[in-house]
């Protein structure tokens, strides 16, 4: 189980009782705590539209969707700033380089979800 660098304190005790005792058992926790944990422990995505397909990826942060419960609001600009870069819509040879320039430009433990 992989954990993130900045992650929860309790997040990261669980992991490493978990790694010495071989199983993870039951966690019991109240929602609000759970909700909380997501929130702080969440991604920073960069957006990389190509198509159409863009449109629905920055609908889904109006608040009709909200992805604010999530911690995913807050859509940055700079690839210096995110951890996850989310591409929307169909890769071509051409802005291949392009991609690959952004996704350079991103700090470590970076996630790409295509």
């Amino acid at each position: 189980m992989a954990v993130r660098p900045g992650a929860d304190p309790r997040l990261l005790e669980m992991v490493q009782q978990h790694r010495k005792d071989g199983i993870l058992g039951v966690v019991t926790m109240r929602s609000e705590e759970l909700f909380a944990l997501a929130r702080k422990s969440s991604l920073w995505p960069l957006t990389f539209g190509l198509a159409c397909c863009a449109i629905e990826m920055i609908s889904a942060g109006v608040s009709r969707y909200d992805i604010a419960r999530l911690g995913m609001e807050l859509f940055r600009a700079s690839p210096r700033q995110a951890d996850l870069l989310i591409v929307a819509g169909t890769l071509t040879w051409k802005m291949a380089t392009a991609l690959r320039w952004v996704y350079v430009q991103m700090p470590e433990t970076k996630w790409v979800l295509a």
